[in-house]
């Protein structure tokens, strides 16, 4: 199944969550690609992964838990930094097969200690760091 029975829906309309749920496109390991953006700027934060039990725990909750591949767990951002995503807003795409998490990032939100994690900008045939870290 897929989101495309919906696309036709009046603005305004509504859909049970769990309806949405089990029509998102994940892979392999149930896992759907989150980009985080930060709310007020729309500046793009980061790219993780989430499966539905992270989504409903992110719904829940208000803040940000994704699924750590590398860790192969449950990760909520700033858990150990203290760099913590509060969540916004959640939008599925056209295709349910990603999701944009708006956010209120405190502190940075890549590993590196750098505002967003997209500091590696193509510049014609080279690629400049374009931030430093904080």
């Amino acid at each position: 199944m897929s989101l495309k029975e919906f696309e036709n829906l009046e603005k305004g309309s509504t859909l049970p969550l769990q309806d949405v749920l089990k029509n998102l496109k994940t892979d392999g390991n149930g896992l759907i690609a989150a980009i985080a953006q930060q709310h007020d700027t729309k500046e793009v934060l980061m790219l993780a992964y989430m499966n539905e039990k992270s989504i409903l725990e992110t719904l829940e909750t208000g803040q940000v838990c994704y699924w750590s591949r590398s860790r192969q767990t449950y990760w909520r951002k700033g858990e150990s930094s203290g760099h913590r995503q509060q969540l916004v807003s959640m939008s599925f795409d056209c295709d349910g097969d990603a999701i944009l998490l708006q956010v209120d990032q405190l502190g940075p939100a890549c590993h590196t200690n750098r505002r967003d994690c997209f500091f590696f900008e193509v510049d014609s045939n080279k690629v400049v760091i374009k931030s430093a870290p904080l």
